[in-house]
Order: structure tokens, then C-alpha cells, then sequence
């Protein structure tokens, strides 16, 4: 695990990367990796690459980035691990390629010199890649099929600059630090902008599953490689490593019995986290005490002759936040060497000024909080990668608003849609008021929707509703909004798979923007920020592509959420583990923001640039704290959502100014 970052520069006739912003650069983002750095400056000057390494896999110097080929052709700077490297480093040897250390990074290279672009097809894992093909000329970046790993681009007069985190683009002189307005919607709806809008003027996420190509010249192509619906024939990867053909997995789950789907499910998740204990430093489990995270632990206890390293986090004074005794009761079943931390608001205040900063842009998702704090355990007791449980919930229907949007969505979302367009405008226009009244948001934003012609499923995280911002902006900012992008989502979904159930496209959604940009980057920056390495067995993208064939009747089924997973580790974790109720991983936002942290709150929304700038209507940001602070109204994460976005703006464009 590490951090990446270069610059292409092709607007002059005589271009030359200067090599110490390429070492600013690095030195930005040097949490990503304290154990080493690097930079590599091409023949020709046009080309820079700067590395932070966190030594995971082969600790030696030879593991040292940039790595370029024996023959000088083609340099590399890699985020993230390739699980399956030791498989292909056998197909590579007995091409006749001759290896100089034992890194995955050095198969990578050797890969692309072998099947050209089509490389990522070959590899299984996490990872942003960035590769200089000296002979031809080009750049080549590769985000990892599910987005665990992050990178963010921008073009500016001449030159094309990338990075694993913002705040190292913006290290280089001719970047400018812009707030992008135009984002702003979006991030207030999604919690964070939709893939791949930032808050940074210029500067873009490179999208899950896609390879960008840049020329010498400065053409850009950016074109997707891989998509969660299984909607041809696309690459994937064998159990033993190997590149086989996608619908050798994908095609089982439509001819299988439901005992076959089990065995299946288990072998793959059995596979997934044996895969991920590939490391040369310590490693353990972030554990919950929910379903996945108790699987990740019993299943890596299978495949260990120590014990299981577990690791988890809890509030101080309010007990139902916790699952600290779930978690015992796990540790203590399969014997782990664990680790608990417990905090409280004053932690969590003293933190702000450091989440905004690594965030880069905010997220506004509270859990944020305290999985820095079990991140920084982890790595204060020698651990240094672990295994978390993203991913699960998202594939298998694991939420109770999944199953409450999918009933809304065969009942009265599809009678009030088969009504005329005129007849449910009229019913928007009657009912708009009493429903505002009583303060009926998710009902209004349903009969909003249809009447605007519009999608049910937006987001498993919709903040701020369509009917929140026409209160909250106290002016409307022209361009596209939240509810273009999902009309192209569904759109999208669609042209993938036409005869999609509804659930499909609602998990491919989840895969679109929430999952990836929200959860996984939430998870990217917050561990890094600690010199961790955060993998996600639950999203190996076999196990995804399997899922996603699954039907409805599996995922959910007599008002049981995730159904077939809760059947397939019966028998590998406790029952009152499976079948007690979802508690969700959560930070207590709302009790610290309705008191100890209420004085600082309310000075935030009267002193904050972006409140003075005129983007919001004060009187309505005033109320929605103040029905919060009464009890009147449960307010705390659209004042969360606030509160993120404030303090990360004054922190990065007033006080950075001043």
C-alpha cells in the first residue's frame, strides 16, 4: 500500500518535470507511506513519477518505486496489491522473464509488457496504477475494478497531473486551489460528489473499473474494462489465480439449487480471505461483532496456527452505539488476541481539524470518526493490515431501506406511476404542503419523484432530499444536478443489462457512487491516515460477479435481509450472531452536535466563509439546529453533513489563505 502521484507535461516544446515538486508532491502524502519514497524523471523529461511506500510485500529495497523494466522501456509507481502475483510470476518466469525481487509491483510490469493493455484483466486485487511506456509515449492509469483504491486527475495548460489523494496535486505549482460550486448539490444529496466530480475545481476521480490512456500529446482516452453486471464475457479470475473466462463463475448462480449457492458462497469468501493474507508484516480484523466481520475473523482463524489479531472501537457513556460485548463474545469463541479502544466527544472534536485534512474533500459520514481511532489501535500495536467488512451488506441486500425502496417500488411507487403525468403533478401540488408541515421528507421526496418523472432509488445515502436544498441554497447554481446523474446510472444499468430486476439495479448503483466514493474512500483515507492497509475480502470481484446474478428471492426473503449469506456461515460464526438485529458501525454525532458540541455548532453557521458567501439560507440552517438541539426533530446527520463541509472549507481555502 502506498501513494502515487506524476505529472505529463506536453503543452511546450521543451517540457521538463521538475523533479522537486515531483518530491513535494510525495512528501504530501507521506502517510501513504512512511518506509520509503522515490521519484523517476523519463529520458526525455516529459514524465515524472513520485512514491510513498508502506512495505507490505517483499520489505526489502528491491520492493523500492518507481520500478522500471530491466530494458529502461517501462517505469511503474502502484497503490494497492495484486493477490494472485505469485501465480502469474510463474506464467511470466516461464515466458522468459527474469525477476529481480519478490514484489507484486514487479509483476505488474512484466504483465503489461506481455499483454499490453489488457494487463489488468490478468490481475487480481486492489490497486491504482500508473505506468510510462517510454517507447510509445504513454501514460497509462488503472483504477482497481471496485474502486477500494483511489485516483484523482487533472489537465491544466499543457500538463496532466495525478495522484492517490488531492492534496498532492495540488502540491504542484500550476494547479490552482478552486472551490467547485458546481459540486456542491451533489456532495449536500450523496455525501460526497458522484464519481467523477470533486469539490476541487479541475480536478476528477478516475471512475471505478476504468483505464485512462494519455499520449506525449495530450490526447486522453478513458474507457471502462470491467462492470459489476455480468453483461458479457469479460475476463475474470480462477480460484487458483489464473485468468479464466467470466461466466464460468458468474453463469453458476442462475442454474444452482440454493445448497449449491451456499457452498459456493463459501468457497469463494473462504478464497477471498486466504487471498488476502498474502503479507510479509502483521495483520488482523477490525471486528464489529456484525456478521461479516465475525466471518472475516472465523474463517481467517482457520487458516492461521496463531491467534487472530481483532481490533474494535467504542463510545464512552452511550452504550447504544456499542457492540463491544458482540465482539467479545466473537473474540472470545475463536480466541483472538484483541484489542479494544473506547472514546468519547472530546476525541472526536480534537480530530476534526486532522478528518477534514485527510478526507481531502469532505465525507460527510460520521464513521469516519471512529474508524480512525480503531485504525490508529491497530497500528500502535504493530499491525499494520487488516481486514474489514465493506462490501457485504451492498452485495447481499443487506439493508433494511433496501427492502422498504424494493416494497415501495411493487406497491405504490407502480400504481401512482401508471397514473397521468398531469394527475401526479396535482397530487405533488396538494399533498406538497400537508407533507412539509408534518415534516414528512422521505414521503414528499417520494411523490416529488414521481411526479418529476424521476427515479425511486437514488442512493442508500440520500442526505440532503431535493425538497431539503430548495430550503437550504439560498441560490441555485446552474449545470447538471444530483438527479441527472441518477437518471444516468439507471440508464446505464440498463444498457448493461436489460432485463435487470429492480434490486440489480439498485446493488448496481450502490457499486456506482455510495459504495466506492463514500465507503471505500472513507475507508482508503482513514486507514492511511495511520499507515494502514485496509482490505476487503467481501469485494473480491469474482464474489461480486457471482452475486450480482443471484436473485431476489435469495437476497431477500420473509423480511430476512442478506438471507443467503446468513445461511451460507451458519455454522462458521454463532447464530446470535447472524440473526440478532443490524446495528450498523455509527459514531454518535447526533448526541455530541445536540450538546457538547452545540456552542461550537451554532458559532460555525454564523462565522463560516461559505455561510457568509451567500450559498445558504441561514434562517433554514438555523432552524434545522435548533429543531435538532429541542429533540423536536432528528437533524444530526444533515448537520453533520454541514459541519463537514464547513470546517473542511475554511481549513482548506480561508485558513490556508490567511
Amino acid at each position: 500500500m502506498c501513494g502515487i502521484c506524476g505529472v505529463l507535461e506536453y503543452g511546450v516544446s521543451h517540457p521538463r518535470v521538475d523533479e522537486r515538486t515531483l518530491v513535494s508532491m510525495t512528501d504530501a502524502i507521506v502517510h501513504r507511506g512512511p518506509d520509503d519514497a522515490g521519484t523517476y524523471v523519463s529520458p526525455r523529461g516529459n514524465v515524472g513519477f513520485g512514491f510513498r511506500r508502506l512495505a507490505i510485500v517483499d520489505l526489502s529495497p528491491a520492493g523500492h518505486q518507481p520500478m522500471t523494466t530491466p530494458d529502461g522501456n517501462v517505469t511503474i509507481v502502484f497503490n494497492g496489491e495484486i493477490y494472485n502475483h505469485a501465480v502469474l510470476r510463474k506464467t511470466l518466469e516461464a515466458k522468459g522473464y527474469r525477476y529481480r525481487s519478490r514484489s507484486d509491483t514487479e509483476t505488474i510490469l512484466y504483465c503489461y509488457q506481455e499483454y499490453g493493455l489488457d494487463f489488468v484483466h490478468k490481475l487480481l486485487g486492489m490497486f491504482a496504477i500508473a505506468l510510462w511506456d517510454e517507447s510509445k509515449q504513454r501514460l497509462v492509469l488503472v483504477r482497481d475494478r471496485i474502486g477500494i483504491k483511489p485516483l484523482y486527475h487533472t489537465v491544466r495548460d499543457g500538463r496532466f497531473v495525478f495522484g492517490s489523494e488531492i492534496k498532492a496535486i495540488l502540491k504542484h505549482p500550476g494547479v490552482p486551489k478552486v472551490f467547485n460550486e458546481n459540486a456542491l448539490e451533489h456532495y449536500l444529496t450523496f455525501l460526497i460528489p458522484p464519481v467523477p466530480l470533486t469539490l476541487f475545481k479541475g480536478i476528477h476521480k478516475l471512475e471505478p473499473g476504468h483505464r485512462m490512456v494519455v499520449t506525449a500529446n495530450g490526447d486522453v482516452t478513458n474507457e471502462p474494462y470491467w462492470d459489476p453486471l455480468p453483461a458479457g464475457d469479460q475476463p475474470t479470475i480462477d480460484f487458483d489465480g489464473s485468468p479464466i473466462a467470466r461466466s464460468a463463475i458468474a453463469g453458476l448462480a442462475p442454474r444452482q439449487t440454493e445448497s449449491e449457492v451456499i457452498d459456493t458462497i463459501r468457497t469463494l469468501l473462504r478464497q477471498s480471505i486466504k487471498d488476502r493474507m498474502m503479507s510479509d508484516v502483521p495483520f488482523g480484523v477490525f471486528l464489529s461483532g456484525g456478521i461479516d466481520s465475525s466471518t472475516n475473523v472465523a474463517l481467517m482463524a482457520e487458516l492461521m496456527d496463531r491467534p487472530v489479531d481483532t481490533f474494535s472501537v467504542g463510545f464512552r457513556d452511550l452504550e447504544k452505539y456499542n457492540e463491544m460485548g458482540y465482539a467479545r463474545q466473537v473474540a472470545t469463541q475463536f480466541k483472538t488476541n484483541h484489542h479494544e479502544v473506547i472514546i468519547d466527544q472530546k476525541d472526536a472534536f480534537e480530530f476534526l481539524p486532522k478528518l477534514v485534512w485527510h478526507q481531502d474533500e469532505p465525507l460527510a459520514d460520521p464513521v469516519c470518526i471512529p474508524l480512525y481511532f480503531v485504525s490508529k489501535l491497530a497500528r500502535d500495536n504493530g499491525t499494520i493490515v487488516v481486514q474489514v467488512g465493506e462490501g457485504s451488506d451492498e452485495q447481499f441486500a443487506g439493508y433494511s431501506w433496501m427492502k422498504r425502496e424494493l416494497a415501495f417500488h411493487a406497491s405504490l411507487w407502480r400504481m401512482f406511476n401508471f397514473l397521468p403525468g398531469f394527475l401526479r403533478k396535482a397530487t405533488y401540488a396538494v399533498a406538497g404542503p400537508a407533507l412539509r408541515k408534518r415534516g414528512s421528507h422521505l414521503m414528499l421526496d417520494y411523490v416529488r419523484k414521481g411526479a418529476e418523472d424521476n427515479e425511486l432509488y437514488w442512493s442508500g445515502a440520500i442526505n440532503f432530499t431535493e425538497e431539503h436544498r430548495r430550503s437550504l441554497m439560498a441560490r441555485r447554481i446552474d449545470g447538471s444536478g444530483p438527479h441527472d446523474a441518477v437518471r444516468r446510472w439507471h440508464g446505464e444499468a440498463l444498457d448493461r443489462l436489460p432485463n435487470a430486476d429492480y434490486l440489480q439495479r439498485m446493488i448496481w448503483l450502490e457499486f456506482r457512487q455510495r459504495l466506492p466514493e463514500l465507503l471505500l474512500m472513507r475507508v482508503d483515507k482513514v486507514s492511511m491516515a495511520t499507515s494502514i492497509e485496509a482490505r476487503v475480502p467481501f469485494l473480491d470481484h469474482r464474489m461480486v460477479e457471482y452475486t450480482m446474478r443471484l436473485p431476489v428471492g435469495l437476497k431477500l426473503r420473509d423480511g430476512i435481509t442478506k438471507y443467503i449469506l446468513k445461511k451460507a456461515v451458519e455454522g462458521i460464526i454463532p447464530n446470535e450472531i447472524i440473526y440478532r438485529p443490524k446495528q450498523g458501525f455509527a459514531a454518535p454525532v447526533t448526541e455530541w452536535i445536540r450538546e457538547p458540541w452545540y456552542p461550537f455548532v451554532r458559532d460555525l453557521f454564523e462565522r463560516s466563509a461559505l455561510v457568509r458567501q451567500g450559498y445558504f439560507n441561514r434562517t433554514y440552517i438555523d432552524s434545522i439546529l435548533a429543531a435538532h438541539r429541542s429533540g423536536r426533530r432528528d437533524g444530526g446527520q444533515l448537520v453533520w453533513n454541514l459541519v463537514n463541509l464547513l470546517v473542511w472549507y475554511d481549513a482548506w481555502f480561508e485558513q490556508a489563505s490567511s
